[in-house]
């Protein structure tokens, strides 16, 4: 299949005005390298460079034992592919930026976000522009060019209606959203995800950490996908695994490093002492969280126990790449449940306005699915809400609050 147009593509075209050195982070499989060796190839809209991969040892030995000779033989522009495999260029980097001082002169993709920011920031503060690229939107899909980061207010779907299209959300959530499967249904959906696990256990999570037991890593990462879109009690998983407290701190920290799992954080202030401290755990991919816990069809998954957690899963995910590919970080949600069970799944923060979003698979909601919004009337300055579901259309709920059809995210 031809290349499919990104959309944070405009950002990183954006970027070239600004910064010196643009780097792309995200999980194996998500078309970081696609994306850049487009815009960067002969036709592209950023400088044409050289590419470099470290997946070629030859090349990455070269980078650790001598960082300053690899990118003297290496002028910008260029392009360096698994950067995260030798950091030790990222001064070296800075050394000739510093000099040259110009625009677009490295072009940077690795699939361990927290370690490329912990090592840019350190090396390359002021002179990266950083973004993160996750698996394909529907809007990506659907060649929906609406880009705007998603809102549950009436500007919002009042813009997104005439370009929002129907599909089929269960094959979607199922299939997950790796190009490499998304677009091609036709491969064996069992296959590919067996041999993503297999490539990720042994080249991210060792190059990450020494993880003494596989097994226990992937029943670890099995005990994380059936609790997808729930409040995340680590001490439960740790009994489930059988691992100490630490090493299950340390494995998840490694999830969400290569851009596994997404930690969603409580909202609390002042007002809310009773909400709960620990954060719900999302998969950025539902289609590995399904293969994870064993449900085999799009059919099955839809009428099984879980489908309501799938469902709020991919909604989430939705939501925050409309968020990521505008080329912003969702540094603004959260979700809040407190010890009463009241619980809202999505907050959205908007200079000082909470904006409360309910998720449910269900097509008719009533104001019962967001009676939970007025535990925020005390705590904070409150705006528009919705219940995003399965209806046909949108609809009032309540003064403020709105169903939304979820092919409106």
């Amino acid at each position: 299949m031809s290349y499919i147009s990104r959309h944070l593509e405009k950002p990183l075209i954006e970027a070239r005005h600004g910064k010196s050195v643009v780097a792309l982070t995200g999980a194996r499989q998500t078309g970081k390298s696609t994306l850049l060796q487009n815009l960067l190839g002969a036709k592209g809209q950023l400088p044409h460079a050289h590419e470099i991969t470290f997946d070629d040892v030859r090349q990455k030995n070269l980078a650790i034992s001598d960082p300053a000779l690899f990118i003297d033989e290496n002028p910008p522009p260029l392009f360096v592919d698994e950067v995260q495999y030798a950091p030790e260029i990222l001064p070296f980097i800075k050394i000739k930026v510093d000099k040259i001082k110009e625009k677009n002169m490295y072009f940077l993709s690795g699939s361990q976000k927290f370690n490329m920011m912990k090592n840019m920031s350190e090396s390359l503060a002021g002179r990266v522009a950083l973004f993160e690229l996750l698996g394909l939107s529907m809007r990506e899909i659907n060649d929906d060019n609406f880009y705007l980061p998603f809102m549950p207010t009436k500007t919002y779907l009042s813009a997104r209606k005439d370009s929002a299209k129907h599909y089929d959300i269960w094959r979607h959530i199922h299939l997950g959203s790796y190009p490499d499967i998304a677009l091609h249904p036709e491969k064996d959906w069992n296959s590919f995800y067996s041999d993503y696990v297999k490539t990720y256990i042994e080249r991210d999570v060792y190059q990450l950490a020494q993880v003494g037991d596989e097994l226990k890593f992937y029943r670890f990462m099995e005990v994380l996908a059936a609790r997808t879109a729930c409040v995340l009690n680590l001490n439960e998983v740790c009994k489930e695994v059988g691992i100490a407290h630490q090493t299950a701190e340390r494995w998840l920290s490694i999830l969400r490093i290569s851009n596994i799992v997404y930690l969603l954080r409580p909202f609390s202030n002042n007002l809310t002492k009773r909400a709960i401290k620990m954060p719900k755990v999302y998969f950025l991919d539902t289609g590995l969280a399904a293969y994870l816990t064993h449900w085999e069809t799009k059919d099955v998954l839809k009428a099984g126990a879980k489908s309501g957690d799938f469902f709020e899963n991919f909604i989430m995910v939705e939501i925050l790449k409309s968020y990521y590919n505008a080329g912003l970080e969702p540094h603004n949600l959260y979700y809040y449940r407190d010890k009463d069970k009241r619980e809202i799944d999505l907050l959205i923060e908007s200079n000082g306005i909470l904006y409360p979003i309910e998720i449910k698979k269900r097509s008719n909601p009533t104001k019962s699915d967001c009676s939970s919004f007025k535990v925020l009337d005390k705590a904070a300055n409150v705006g528009e809400g919705a219940v995003i579901c399965s209806c046909d259309t949108i609809m009032p709920i309540s003064e403020k609050v709105r169903a939304v059809p979820y092919w409106m995210v």
